[in-house]
């Protein structure tokens, strides 16, 4: 499986063979270095931690600066660990045109929202005598027979919206630039501009 993760810094558009438009999200995908191998006999899964960025010895926490001093660690889970070895890179060169990868990242802060933003919610009616209910959400305690008239947990309200994980798959890579380690790619890339995104290719 390839990966690696990157910073969210924009979008543009590229043009394919056939002189068809595509529109992309740019991410800089530094190189990143393997700090640990884990492996099914000593740590019960396989997977590769890497180290991103770089950071100040005295932001660092002291267990952690022999891995390096990185801005921050993630964690891929593998099948194989086939060529990464504890100190070897990782940059944008190992995703080519045409790959389609799955990606992760922290959405959008939107606030504090209502209803009908946050869930969907159509409101109240606009007629026969309503007034002030056009986006309010109704009831929520419910009957004896319903958490004996409680508001249930769980129940959708308004709340703060956006800043949650999300993983977007099936999106492809359109142009890798190795020399400006960037990847250009198709679709719904999550977060703003300057959000660290995971990615990842599906697994064969």
């Amino acid at each position: 499986m390839k990966f690696i993760v990157g910073y969210k810094k924009g979008m543009t558009q590229v043009f394919d063979q056939k002189g068809r438009v595509h529109p992309v999200t740019v991410v800089e995908a530094s190189a990143v270095t393997v700090t640990q191998v884990k492996t099914s006999e000593k740590d019960g899964y396989m997977a590769v931690q890497i180290g991103y960025g770089t950071q100040k010895e005295s932001r660092i926490a002291k267990p952690q600066r022999p891995k390096g001093l990185h801005r921050g660690l993630k964690e891929f889970r593998i099948a194989d660990a086939a060529g990464l070895t504890l100190g070897s890179t990782v940059d944008a060169s190992v995703f080519k045109e045409g790959d389609v990868v799955q990606v992760s990242a922290l959405s959008k802060g939107k606030g504090f929202a209502g209803v009908v933003k946050r869930h969907g919610f159509h409101g109240g009616p606009r007629s026969h005598g309503q007034k002030h209910s056009e986006r309010e959400r109704g009831s929520s305690g419910g009957g004896p027979g319903r958490a004996g008239g409680r508001v249930a947990k769980g129940m959708r309200m308004a709340g703060r919206m956006g800043g949650d994980r999300v993983s977007v798959s099936n999106l492809i890579v359109m142009k890798v630039d190795a020399a400006k380690n960037q990847l250009f790619i198709r679709g719904a890339v999550p977060g703003r501009p300057g959000t660290l995104v995971e990615i990842r290719s599906k697994s064969k």
